[in-house]
């Protein structure tokens, strides 16, 4: 677009954003009643305990961490009848005004904090002086134990509450929690601190000051600026503040999964033994880390035949090399059997126990919706080998594509295992697996029906595609992961070619006459996403020039369906429509992530203007779990302000499929037949936009 015009997606209805305001304290009182900050702490239970598991060290894990939170919160209420009361304000600022406006012409929503409205809070003396004490109690936790005197409370497990036969930890989140969470694990106790109360209390520097140092921390002024930098240095697009309030440090809101059973079971028998029959049989069943590298899987779980079978190596099932070129399936049930260390029994055992019962040293992570329990019966192999500097097996159990990854070099006592949905997938899905990621690079295992593989940059759609190598076994040479990047210069895809069916691009690119090619993308899991073009009907390979140059200015959105699940993405340009005062012409395009267990789809609505360069298209709307633009319902509406190289403003819009009119009333009102639109508006106006098939049927924007 020139650089004299400018597109915002701003026509939203939305409610007005108040601006910030100043809540005072309540005057200083001589002290409160125990009755008084018992009811602060049940009224904002959610918010302290969120508090508490920010600041504690994450070196205690996840669990402990979720249960020493919840404890530091239940054991701050005075012990006597009053106690005095806190100095420090609770809140000086409203939450819940951190609103936003929507995204194109659908409509915005206001976002706010949880646990409540800071107004309450912020007059109540009783939730002050509860959170003071939570603080103290979480930063007494990252120091140093004192051996020789008596240790603090907070550094010792929490006698209450107790969880038996179970591991808790709040619901995982996206790639980008993940990296504010280790963002913020590099922080000292007391940034965290800070960092804590100036995003979830929206407390002043000031007031930070005055409350770290009532807790007992002593350098408050790194703490303000280590606070401060992790605060503004922004994650991919996220705000580091706002995913403060996600899931991921929720820890009122929990995942269970059952601690070792095994071991629970032998602890349960050894109750009834002597000390040294307890010592003897831990000793030979091998059980002090949970499972061990080359255990005997039938000694722990003999007692179970076909959870014996399913861990039993010799029994995992192998298909043989040509099978899919007979098969009447093309999916990841006829991969063969493919790596150096297939026949590696102690690896495959390691890698099946901890499947089985994973140990608390094995972090495990899923795509939504993914079951991550036990084998159902002996998988299929699928890999095994050595990846960069880990030990990699990969499984396929029908429902699921697991990949368990161990150091190269010792350290079998860490293990990571993650698992993705593959039900249901064929040649056009099955294509390829992420086999390992390191150094912002990932390297793929690719189907044995790929005749070849290459790189192509979605962002340089004129580029011909780069060969990329490939072993005898079929995984790929390391190329630029996208999902790992921090910027959008580049965007690397896996472009396969067999000979499943269709016909080789006409546009002169490299590859094998007669040869289908198909683009995948890294998005952060275990199965990359398919890209097509075209209509949600018929969607196509991404192999025409337009097709590239439509997707070289959709590319930088697609960390929006990161860590998602996500199948496949279809972009398709549903609309062309003439600018005003003969500014060229504009291309809307509805891009729809499709994910593998069906549910949670994200639908963008797209406006490319004209421009001499590859720039990000405008989202004038966007959706979550809808059908637009996907095969059961193709129809979409959506608009934008655009500004003319002339400096006037117009409020624009596009429908697909066959609409009687289109129409906008609010700030502006206009109407026009068929299923464009372009009114003269004024610069920040506020629409709605509405359109209606030939019938009277009314069609919505999209939201």
């Amino acid at each position: 677009m020139p650089p004299d015009s400018a597109v915002t997606a701003s026509t939203a209805t939305s409610a007005a954003v108040p601006a910030e305001t100043s809540v005072p304290g309540a005057a200083p009182l001589a002290a409160l009643g125990v009755e008084q900050a018992e009811a602060a702490l049940v009224e904002h239970y959610t918010r302290l305990v969120r508090l508490a598991y920010l600041v504690l060290p994450p070196s205690l894990g996840r669990n402990r961490r979720v249960l020493t939170a919840h404890a530091l919160v239940q054991r701050s209420l005075p012990r006597g009848r009053t106690a005095a009361r806190s100095a420090i304000p609770a809140q000086s600022r409203a939450a819940g005004t951190d609103g936003g406006t929507g995204a194109g012409t659908g409509g915005g929503t206001n976002r706010g904090t949880d646990g409540g409205t800071a107004t309450g809070a912020g007059r109540n003396p009783g939730y002050a002086y509860v959170r003071e004490r939570v603080l103290r109690q979480a930063l007494d936790a990252g120091r140093p134990l004192r051996r020789l005197a008596r240790p603090r409370l907070a550094q010792l497990p929490p006698p209450l509450p107790r969880v038996w036969g179970l591991r808790l930890f709040p619901r995982s989140g996206g790639a980008d929690e993940l990296a504010l969470d280790q963002r913020l694990s590099g922080l000292s106790g007391p940034a965290r601190a800070a960092f804590a109360l100036r995003g979830l209390e929206l407390l002043t520097d000031k007031e930070v000051r005055r409350l770290l140092h009532a807790a007992g921390a002593v350098d408050t002024e790194t703490a303000l600026a280590e606070a401060a930098d992790a605060a503004e240095r922004r994650i991919g697009t996220a705000d580091p503040v706002e995913l403060l309030r996600s899931p991921e440090f929720d820890p009122c809101s929990l995942q269970a999964r059952p601690t070792d059973l095994m071991r629970r079971r032998q602890y349960g028998r050894a109750a009834l033994a002597a000390a040294a029959a307890l010592l003897v049989c831990g000793t030979l069943l091998g059980l002090p880390g949970g499972w061990g590298p080359d255990d005997d899987a039938d000694s722990p779980y003999g007692h179970n035949a076909a959870v014996a079978a399913a861990l039993d190596p010799a029994r995992v099932r192998r298909i043989a090399p040509a099978a899919w070129q007979t098969s009447a399936r093309t999916d990841f049930s006829v991969w063969p059997a493919r790596g150096p260390l297939a026949e590696d029994h102690a690896l495959l055992r390691r890698a099946l126990t901890a499947w089985a019962a994973p140990g608390a040293s094995v972090h495990i992570s899923a795509t939504p919706a993914t079951p991550s329990g036990p084998p159902m019966g002996s998988p299929q192999l699928l890999y095994a080998g050595t990846v960069d500097a880990a030990r990699v097996v990969l499984f396929h159990d029908g429902l699921r594509v697991v990949r368990y990854a161990e150091p190269a070099t010792g350290g079998e006592e860490v293990a990571a295992l993650d698992f993705a949905r593959a039900d249901g997938a064929g040649a056009a899905v099955a294509g390829a697996l992420v086999v390992g990621r390191s150094d912002g690079d990932v390297r793929y295992l690719t189907a044995p029906w790929v005749r070849s593989a290459s790189v192509r940059d979605l962002l340089d759609p004129a580029e011909p595609a780069r060969p990329l190598r490939r072993d005898a076994d079929g995984v790929t040479a390391p190329l630029a992961s996208p999902a790992m990047a921090q910027d959008c210069r580049s965007w690397d895809t896996l472009s396969v070619r067999d000979g499943s069916d269709g016909d080789d691009s006409s546009d002169g690119s490299d590859g094998e006459s007669g040869a289908t090619e198909r683009l995948l993308t890294d998005l952060g899991e275990l199965t990359p996403a398919r890209l097509t073009s075209g209509p949600p009907s018929a969607p196509g390979d991404v192999t025409s020039p337009a097709d590239r140059a439509a997707w070289a200015r959709t590319a930088c959105l697609l960390p929006a369906m990161r860590s998602h699940g996500v199948r496949s993405v279809n972009s398709w340009p549903y609309a062309r429509q003439p600018l005003p005062e003969s500014n060229g012409t504009a291309t809307w395009l509805c891009t729809r992530a499709d994910t593998w267990r069906g549910t949670g789809s994200r639908v963008l609505a797209q406006f490319q203007a004209p421009a001499r360069t590859a720039a990000p298209g405008a989202v004038a709307a966007r959706a979550e779990d809808t059908p637009a633009c996907g095969a059961r319902e193709s129809r979409v509406l959506a608009g934008v302000l655009w500004k003319s190289r002339g400096g006037t403003w117009y409020v624009l819009a596009a429908g697909s499929g066959r609409l009687g009119s289109v129409q906008v009333s609010g700030g502006v009102r206009g109407s026009a037949p068929g299923s464009l639109l372009a009114v003269r508006a004024r610069e920040g106006v506020q629409a709605e936009l509405y359109g209606e098939t030939p019938d009277g049927t009314r069609v919505d924007a999209l939201r």
